[in-house]
């Protein structure tokens, strides 16, 4: 394999389009806490993540996005997974002088950051927080929760399951939908959209199923299975995640469940691998980028990634952060949360899946969308495997920014400019 890092010249140019000249300012450290579930059922996807957040701030370091000078640093904080501790952590880092939070496992967690956050930067002006959402998927955190502080970088789950349900509408093949979740925010909010989406777009379609089990607790699947196949249904909807999407997959395939799963999250770290060669042609994935992209987009860092932690990269919104952030420090030649908060509004950049822009009415960040089927590497379409199974994604459909846009009811209180 040829050398990969640095990315090479045109990779360097998409990175870094967009980040413009800025006024002078004094070199500084901007550092990120990363709070998630490093420990626990969640851990290996939060990891994961981590690692796809430091390599990209090696590479934004690199190639200076942030200024001369400037430095972006991610350090990992255990939130466990759980709103307490992640709010406890959250103290930690702010005693230690982080000024910057990024998170994603769990909207429950958003939910209980962004309070915690609103709180602080109420009481403490001067020392205020921005948080970076990777992937917690509730809108509510961009809609009736929605904050100045909170900028969400991954497609909401009813953007994903706009997107997801136009494609699933458009075959006649599908009539029967299970629907299962873990039960708390984000599982409910993805068994309601999937049914009011299904019934707008294609209402001879049935819902033989709608269930919800316990999150990060349910250690064997083949009960839930058994309903599924009980049920008659051709295709099965999940919101699942982490290793509660790794056991129902494994489950399904131990039990020859003869379905199509459409999920969001099935390129998290474990997953593949409890796919495999079950999964192949069967497993469709939502999301706002592959690696097996119509351009590639991103190979450069995938294969620097590979190399350097033998694991995969799969974060985008890693990227789009990182680049966000960067060029809103360069813009305004300051590190200050508020400054950088202001200029990140309305903000595009262009990242792996093209532009992304950072709408202003309720910092949800709009992008295109891919749905994408799990298949064998091919070394034309599908190139890049996950976690060595010989098998990747293939592009299905590519979905403009606009089909997934949603209308926000966020009234969001901003601080004085």
């Amino acid at each position: 394999m040829k050398k990969t890092f640095p990315p090479s010249a045109a990779a360097a140019a998409l990175i870094a389009a967009g980040l413009c000249l800025a006024p002078a300012a004094s070199a500084e450290t901007v550092r990120i806490a990363f709070i998630d579930a490093l420990s626990g059922a969640f851990a290996p996807p939060a990891q994961t993540a981590l690692k796809n957040f430091q390599m990209i701030a090696e590479i934004a370091n690199q190639q200076k996005w942030a200024g001369p000078g400037n430095t972006i640093e991610v350090v990992g904080f255990d939130g466990k997974g759980s709103p307490q501790d992640s709010a406890s952590q959250l103290k930690t880092v702010i005693d230690q002088g982080y000024r910057y939070i990024a998170q994603g496992g769990g909207s429950g967690v958003a939910f209980a950051l962004i309070d915690g956050i609103n709180k602080h930067n109420e009481r403490n002006p001067g020392k205020e927080l921005v948080y970076l959402d990777y992937a917690a998927l509730d809108p509510d955190l961009t809609n009736s929760k929605c904050s100045f502080w909170h900028f969400r970088f991954e497609p909401n789950s009813d953007m994903r399951m706009e997107a997801l349900t136009s494609y699933m509408a458009s075959n006649p093949a599908i009539k029967k939908v299970f629907v299962i979740g873990q039960n708390y925010a984000l599982g409910h909010q993805v068994s309601r959209a999937a049914k009011d989406y299904l019934k707008r777009k294609r209402p001879d379609i049935q819902i033989v199923g709608d269930d919800l089990h316990p999150i990060a607790t349910v250690k064997d699947f083949s009960p839930y299975v058994a309903k599924i196949k009980a049920s008659g249904a051709d295709s099965v909807i999940t919101g699942n995640w982490g290793n509660d999407l790794a056991l129902l997959i494994r489950a399904a395939k131990d039990a020859q469940l003869d379905v199509n799963f459409y999920t969001y999250t099935a390129y998290t770290t474990g997953v593949p691998t409890a796919m495999g060669a079950a999964g192949a042609d069967r497993v469709k994935n939502v999301s706002q980028w592959h690696p097996n992209n119509e351009s590639f987009a991103g190979a450069d860092v995938v294969e620097a990634f590979k190399k350097k932690y033998n694991e995969d990269y799969w974060l985008m919104s890693s990227h789009s952060a990182i680049a966000m952030l960067a060029k809103a420090i360069k813009q305004t030649g300051s590190a200050d949360p508020v400054k950088v908060a202001f200029a990140m509004e309305g903000m595009t950049v262009k990242s792996f899946n093209g532009d992304v822009e950072m709408r202003k009415s309720d910092h949800q960040a709009q992008q295109p969308i891919y749905i994408a089927t799990w298949t064998k590497v091919n070394g034309k379409d599908v190139r890049y495997d996950q976690e060595n199974t010989g098998y990747g994604w293939k592009t299905e459909k590519k979905i403009d920014t606009f089909v997934a846009t949603q209308p926000t009811s966020c009234q969001m209180k901003r601080p004085a400019g």
